[in-house]
């Protein structure tokens, strides 16, 4: 079994400096006083309702996709490709709309990257999909079934010479190479060099070279545009790494989807003994992720726990114990956990709060989740938002949408630790009906 930190916040000090950090930017020339005063009023804020502490006000913080493209005239192909458009699209949207953290660049990605290594997981804006859409997960079974042996044994060597070359065009000649634990001694190393020899590998290393060089460049452009909206705006991130629960990052794009249903019944001990080599390994992505940024809130969004995907029998067999094990492992190492709850998790709220997990150090973000029954069971235990759903921002009234965000407040944000978001990401919207949702949060959710 999956073995847990104990509940005890011996990472409150941990927490307390990424806070710290958090809220007083190294590295960041704001435009003026008034500017870092709001920066820095609005970490306070979202610290205070991560911590239960009741805020000055409901904190607004929509989840977007690629709607700052659409409302400013930009393809979601040319902010991948162009990072000056890229740059004129989060500012104009940012600027208009103003809510309390910011669309981080980074999570649009380089299209120049994902073309240099024809990744094959994914069909992105102009490569497969129309210039105007978003990207598509592309599901296929990367790893087969009767591979589980080797990923346990040695996850990093499956992914270098298996799970790669299967979904970068350029990384296949990659499976010729040995397993480089096998350089114990002098009479090893060459060997293990003679694939590096072969004229496909030394492409393979080239192309890396090549998408590593415009990866670089990418990055830089992402940290230049997100520097100049908080320092001008007093906007701020508010994730600052990426993981994933140990059964989605099997059944997601390993297995997918078809392949773990069946590896379920077909395979039960393989899966169970996968998904516990995931955990130090999600673990340590989280803190890798946000070593070096600001915010101390780790995203996970949760793809194949919902009521609709398995029982609540496999809810605990397969997907909570590992995805239990990982939030307690964020949080020892004083990292916010933010769970993208997709779906409905109706049947999983009270797994979940008797999971004997601190109070205080997670965020709860639901899609379709009764926020009135999670609002019985998280208060003064976790922050939660979300329930605004994209079909009322596209196809909803701004009357309409007003009245949606003052029942939630009413309904669930009363006494702190909610935060008003989108139950999904935001790719379209009617521009009138998003600015209605972040103004009404900011006029109606003030605490008296």
């Amino acid at each position: 079994m999956v073995e847990t930190p104990p509940k005890e916040l011996a990472s409150t000090p941990k927490f307390e400096e990424r806070a710290r950090r958090w809220k007083f930017p190294e590295g960041i020339e704001f435009a003026n006083t008034r500017v870092q005063e709001s920066y820095q009023r609005r970490v306070q804020m979202l610290i205070d309702v991560i911590t239960l502490k009741k805020p000055e006000r409901v904190p607004v913080c929509p989840a977007m996709g690629i709607f700052p493209f659409v409302y400013a005239g930009v393809t979601p192909q040319e902010a991948m490709y162009d990072y000056g458009k890229l740059a004129e699209a989060v500012r104009k949207y940012h600027s208009d709309f103003m809510p309390d953290t910011m669309a981080g660049t980074a999570l649009y990605g380089s299209g120049k990257v994902l073309e240099l290594l024809d990744y094959k997981l994914y069909r992105w804006p102009g490569h497969g999909v129309p210039p105007k859409e978003s990207y598509q997960c592309i599901e296929d079974e990367y790893m087969r079934a009767d591979e589980y042996h080797s990923l346990i044994n040695d996850p990093s060597d499956f992914f270098l010479r298996n799970y790669l070359p299967r979904i970068f065009g350029p990384m296949a000649p990659l499976a010729l190479l040995g397993p480089l634990t096998d350089i114990l001694e002098l009479p090893s190393v060459g060997p293990a060099m003679i694939p590096f020899g072969l004229p496909q590998v030394q492409e393979a290393l080239r192309k890396l070279l090549e998408a590593g060089q415009a990866a670089s460049e990418w990055i830089q452009a992402c940290m230049t545009i997100d520097r100049e909206t908080i320092s001008t705006l007093g906007l701020t991130g508010l994730m600052s790494g990426f993981t994933k629960a140990p059964f989605d990052i099997l059944g997601d794009t390993l297995r997918g989807t078809r392949g773990i249903m069946l590896d379920k019944f077909r395979h039960p001990n393989s899966v169970l003994a996968a998904v516990e080599r995931f955990v130090p390994i999600a673990i340590e992505a989280g803190v890798r992720a946000a070593k070096n940024s600001r915010s101390p809130v780790v995203f996970m969004p949760l793809h194949k726990g919902a009521d609709a995907f398995m029982s609540n029998k496999d809810f605990l067999a397969f997907y909570w114990p590992t995805l239990k094990a990982v939030i307690l492992g964020l949080i020892d190492e004083g990292l916010i956990p933010y769970l993208f709850v997709e779906g409905a998790y109706n049947k999983r709220l009270d797994t979940i709060v008797d999971a004997d997990i601190p109070s205080g150090r997670t965020i709860w973000m639901f899609d379709q989740t009764d926020l009135r029954e999670v609002k019985k069971r998280f208060t003064g235990w976790a922050c939660f938002g979300g329930n605004v759903p994209s079909s009322l921002l596209i196809a909803g009234k701004p009357e309409e949408v007003k009245a949606h965000v003052q029942r939630l407040i009413d309904d669930v944000g009363q006494d702190g630790g909610y935060i008003l978001s989108t139950g999904a990401t935001v790719d379209s919207a009617v521009a009138a009906n998003l600015h209605a949702m972040i103004d009404t949060c900011k006029e109606y959710g003030v605490y008296r």
